[in-house]
């Protein structure tokens, strides 16, 4: 029983939440022109990863994306919440099914679809950069975009990532950066950028 209250009623629950919060909310959004036809690799925060599929379904509303989710038990209500929001999963993360996520996000890519990485995730430290977005990035020649979401009214619990929950009847400002590549940059180089660009506009 509680194993499908986790993995069933919570994410249904959930993903009806998060979007009477984007419903309810004005929304703002701050987005380059892009080839809607070329398979990027987005990257957000873990803290801000809730409202996300929001962001990328504007700029890519027929758009394919699979999240690369940790294979810890947590990750299988994170699974299904954001299947209710049309993102698909790559199971697997930096500390645990590693490789197999790797190889599963080059197949996404080479096949013109979109990856979604949380660089610091699946537990931290906050706002650190692991290496697979840059071996990822450097393997397939594929551009990063960098996703931020900045609500004006918020919880934000006491986890390791800060994570936040945006209140309802706010204010939602959604941020893409232009598209980059890593190609030229040696990884402690290639990581210290994409914090940079992170960081830009994120919560604190």
């Amino acid at each position: 029983m509680k194993l499908f209250l986790i993995t069933r009623v919570v994410p249904f629950v959930l993903q009806l939440f998060v979007r009477f919060i984007y419903l309810t909310s004005k929304k703002v959004f701050h987005h380059p022109e892009i080839d809607s036809n070329e398979p990027f690799i987005v990257t957000f925060w873990h803290g801000e990863l809730l409202m996300q599929p929001f962001n990328y379904k504007k700029i890519k509303p027929k758009g394919k994306v699979s999240a690369m989710i940790s294979e810890h038990k947590d990750g299988e209500a994170i699974t299904r919440t954001v299947e209710y929001l049309g993102i698909d999963s790559i199971r697997g993360s930096s500390t645990r099914g590693g490789a197999k996520a790797l190889i599963g996000a080059i197949k996404e890519l080479k096949a013109g679809d979109d990856i979604a990485i949380t660089p610091d995730g699946p537990r931290g430290p906050r706002h650190s950069v692991a290496d697979g977005i840059v071996a990822i990035s450097q393997k397939t020649n594929a551009r990063i975009l960098i996703f931020n979401c900045k609500p004006t009214k918020y919880w934000q619990f006491n986890s390791w990532d800060k994570f936040i929950v945006p209140k309802p009847f706010g204010k939602l400002e959604f941020f893409i950066q232009e598209p980059f590549d890593l190609n030229s940059l040696e990884i402690d180089e290639a990581k210290e950028l994409i914090k940079k660009k992170l960081l830009l506009n994120s919560m604190e």
